[in-house]
C-alpha cells in the first residue's frame, strides 16, 4: 500500500510531465527550422520547481551543439511555430528558449537553468541520443534525461532518478555549472502560458 501511495504522489508531483498526443512535425519543417547558436557548446538542464515545496515538477535538457534543441521528455510545451519530433523541440532561438521558460514559470513554479560547458563531440553525442530516444511516457522526464546523460563521457557519474529535484542537485555538482532562476507571477498552467506567447 505504501508503494502505491508513493507512486501516486510521484505522478501527481510531476505536473509538467504529462504525455501529449504524438504529432511529429514533417522532416522538411524540422530541417528548415534548425537554429545554431553562436555560443560555445553546452548542456543546460531546465528544472521546473514548485515555489512552496521546492519539489521538481519537470526536467528538460537544452542541447547546444551543431544546432540547439530542447529535449522535453513527456513535456507539455507545444507551440505552432516550434517544430517537434519524438519529444525534441527544434528551432530553439533565444526567443523560443525564453518562451519555454515563460510558459513554465508562474505564481506556483519557477524555472532553474543549470548550464555546463561541453566539447563539440559531447554536444553532438547528446544531440544524437535525444533525437533517437523517441516519445517518453508520463512522469519519466527525469529518468529519461538521466538515461541520456549517463551515456555521455563526463556525465556517467549521474545516477538514474525519477525525481527532477534530485537530478537538479546532481547536475548542480558538476564542475563549471552556472545556475540561473527565472520567476513569473502569472496564474494558470502551461497551456495558458503557451497561449499567451507571441513568436
Amino acid at each position: 500500500m505504501r508503494s502505491i501511495l508513493i507512486a501516486l504522489s510521484l505522478i501527481a508531483g510531476l505536473a509538467g510531465c504529462a504525455t501529449k498526443p504524438v504529432n511529429d512535425s514533417p522532416a522538411e519543417v524540422i530541417a528548415a527550422s534548425a537554429y545554431r547558436d553562436p555560443s560555445a557548446p553546452s548542456l543546460t538542464l531546465l528544472t521546473v520547481v514548485n515555489n512552496r515545496s521546492g519539489s521538481g515538477g519537470h526536467s528538460a535538457l537544452v542541447v547546444n551543439g551543431s544546432q540547439r534543441v530542447i529535449f522535453d521528455p513527456a513535456g507539455s510545451y507545444k507551440h505552432p511555430r516550434v517544430p517537434e519530433k519524438g519529444d525534441v523541440l527544434y528551432g530553439i532561438t533565444p526567443a523560443v528558449l525564453q518562451s519555454y521558460k515563460s510558459a513554465h514559470a508562474r505564481s506556483t513554479y519557477h524555472v532553474v537553468s543549470q548550464t555546463v560547458p561541453v566539447t563539440a563531440e559531447q554536444a553532438e553525442r547528446v544531440l544524437q541520443l535525444v533525437r533517437g530516444y523517441g516519445n517518453v511516457g508520463d512522469a519519466r522526464c527525469a529518468q529519461a534525461t538521466t538515461d541520456i546523460l549517463t551515456q555521455v563521457p563526463g556525465f556517467q557519474g549521474i545516477k538514474s532518478t525519477w525525481f527532477p529535484a534530485n537530478l537538479m542537485e546532481q547536475f548542480g555538482a558538476l564542475p563549471g555549472v552556472v545556475t540561473d532562476k527565472y520567476y513569473e507571477n502569472d496564474e494558470g498552467d502551461i497551456v495558458d502560458g503557451v497561449a499567451n506567447i507571441q513568436l
